[in-house]
């Protein structure tokens, strides 16, 4: 599947990335800010604006990004309709599962909120994701 890194449409990957950042930034912080600062135990916390919460998901979306393109054109995803298939299958089973997973610790007061805050994130996220890689493929 890595030798799939060469035919990827290099400006889609780089415009799915920037999508997906972004609405990363404004799930957090406008959308659901009140409800993710309370799954995570500080409704009334200011929440740090530190340089790794900035760069750590932006790298991680960035990887996910081309871990997706590479997976849309291995397995000759080309409609949008089957990758919104692909990008339900891939997102519930492997994003929204895991998320929802992280968050089942002791150290998250309310792991179901904030499995379904950030899991659902990353759906949306990969939905958009997808439906760019596709449409310019």
């Amino acid at each position: 599947m890595i030798n799939q890194l060469p035919n990827l449409n290099w400006i889609s990957v780089l415009l799915a990335f920037v999508a997906y950042f972004l609405l990363g930034a404004l799930w957090f912080t406008l959308l659901f800010s009140k409800s993710y600062k309370k799954s995570l135990g500080g409704e009334k916390e200011i929440l740090e604006n530190k340089p790794i919460f900035i760069v750590g998901p932006a790298l991680c979306s960035l990887i996910i990004t081309i871990a997706s393109a590479v997976l849309v054109y291995a397995l000759n995803v080309s409609s949008l309709k089957d990758g919104f298939e692909f990008s339900l299958f891939i997102g519930i089973g492997f994003l929204v599962a895991n998320t929802v997973n992280i968050a089942i610790n002791p150290n998250i007061p309310r792991p179901i909120l904030y499995g379904i805050i950030s899991g659902s994130y990353h759906l949306v996220g990969i939905l958009i994701v997808n439906s760019i890689i596709i449409a310019m493929k």
